[in-house]
């Protein structure tokens, strides 16, 4: 950061000395909340046309702030303009170096203004951008993991539950899973966003402004679709902070079951799937190593992003409303869930892209276990014969084949005849694993129709994730910002 003396806060005038050194450091923010800086200009541009319509701020003198925070946002992206180590938070910095371009003009834009409504307004607009960059790359990965699905949507596979073989599945549908958990966590982000687009600023301190000014038109420059309508609850609200990183440790929990899959896949006991090179590591003592770092990260991060939450939860849950200075803690957690989202996904996206999978051990491992109990059960269902009882011949059938060391299908008639009447030779005609798949043609089923069907379904849905993600959040957002 650049030293420039003079820095000034924006309080003090009723002290009669500064602050301590302890105090300064303690206090100081702009280290890490500078990144909100062109989001303070963009609400700095909108406020200034609102005092200048409430006749605060003359024609002339709007037009030199506008080009001032035109070239101010401008040296923020190319990274010429930094804060001062004097500045306590973006704010301070902000005003400090446009009343050194602007000279009175400058010291103009705090009326009607608290840091405690530009804090609470700079935050939702980063967070309302920045969402959508996570959806972007979210939807990346669910593209990745459609691309795959579709591929193996013939392709048999054991299914599990308690980790252990439990019935043969399309692989396809596996995969597919996850594409609709990141669903969800997009239609959280989606949801989330419609609440946040609130606007707090013209709240002032916590009181609102005796200037006449016009939230609601500032509101509408800024891209959110009302102001607060309560200016107190405005300054201490976060909620959508709180929200957003629960949005953000859902994701990372996504994440990390996916990760944990894959770990699974890749290892020579299940040996369903290989790690490209260029997504897994090695060791630096075993040369044969090649580790699933990346699906390992996946677990490791989901347990950040959850500490994120759990953190910023316990900050606010005895905090009395209007602003308290406990809420400079909101923004670290955020920033640190936006990093690590943005970061990892990519990462992810890119591992599973390049899965080799082994679609013939796989196929292998489908019938075993006896995991076709279930076809016999449903074959005596069929039959009139009630669950309850269909249930119990199954599993004698089990019992007599683990008896013998054969599958189900090796049962011969007479077996199949002592443990029920109920059973004949015709049987066999559903103990196959493709006639398992075949069978399970309910909606959201394994049977290769049935994924299709819903692998389509959910092409559609990325497809109007990925247009909501590229939707810009400010209407006509200068470039400065809209490169962030």
């Amino acid at each position: 950061m650049a030293d420039k003396p003079g820095s000034k806060a924006l309080w003090g005038g009723r002290f009669a000395s500064g602050p301590s050194p302890e105090l300064v450091a303690l206090s100081r923010s702009v280290q890490f909340d500078w990144r909100l800086a062109p989001y303070d200009l963009l609400q700095t541009q909108a406020h200034a046309r609102v005092l200048n319509r409430a006749g605060l701020l003359a024609d002339d003198e709007l037009a030199a702030v506008l080009a001032a925070i035109d070239g101010l946002g401008a040296d923020v992206d190319s990274g010429v303009a930094q804060p001062a180590l004097e500045d306590e938070d973006v704010h301070t910095a902000v005003e400090r170096i446009l009343i050194e371009r602007l000279g009175t003009t400058g010291a103009k834009l705090r009326a009607g203004r608290s840091r405690n409504d530009q804090i609470a307004t700079d935050l939702r607009l980063y967070l309302r951008v920045q969402a959508r960059a996570i959806a972007a790359v979210v939807v990346e990965l669910q593209t990745a993991l459609t691309d795959q699905a579709l591929d193996l949507v013939d392709a048999p596979a054991p299914g599990y539950t308690h980790l252990q073989r439990a019935q043969p599945v399309s692989f396809g549908h596996e995969l597919a899973k996850h594409v609709h958990a990141f669903a969800r966590d997009l239609d959280r982000l989606d949801d989330w966003d419609q609440r946040t687009s609130v606007s707090p600023l013209g709240s002032g301190a916590l009181s609102g402004s005796a200037l006449g000014l016009d939230p609601e038109a500032v509101a509408a420059e800024l891209g959110f679709a009302s102001a607060a309508a309560n200016s107190i609850d405005a300054v201490s609200d976060r909620d959508f902070a709180a929200e957003f990183l629960f949005v953000a440790a859902m994701i990372g929990v996504h994440l990390s079951r996916l990760g944990e899959e894959v770990c699974l896949w890749t290892s020579k006991e299940f040996g369903f799937a290989k790690l490209h090179d260029s997504w897994s590591t090695g060791s630096s003592i075993m040369p044969q190593k090649k580790n699933p770092d990346i699906a390992e990260l996946a677990r490791g991060k989901s347990g950040r992003l959850i500490g994120d939450l759990t953190g910023f939860l316990a900050t606010l849950k005895g905090l009395p409303f209007a602003y308290n200075r406990d809420l400079q803690e909101d923004k670290e957690p955020a920033f640190d869930a936006v990093d690590t989202l943005l970061v990892l996904i990519p990462a992810v996206t890119g591992m599973i892209a390049t899965l080799e999978f082994d679609t013939d051990r796989m196929a292998a491992g489908a019938p075993d276990g006896h995991a076709l109990a279930t076809e016999i059960a449903d074959w005596l269902v069929a039959r009139s014969v009630p669950f309850r009882d269909a249930h119990e011949i199954a599993g004698a059938c089990v019992q007599a084949a683990e008896a013998r060391g054969v599958q189900l299908w090796d049962l011969d008639d007479a077996t199949l005849a002592e443990i029920s009447p109920a059973l004949d030779p015709t049987v066999r005609e559903v103990l196959s694993v493709q006639g398992a798949l075949a069978g399970r043609t309910t909606a959201g089923g394994s049977s290769p129709a049935s994924v299709r069907a819903q692998l389509a379904a959910l092409q559609a849905d990325v497809e109007a994730c990925r247009l909501w993600a590229q939707a810009g959040v400010v209407p006509g957002a200068p470039e400065w910002l809209t490169s962030r």
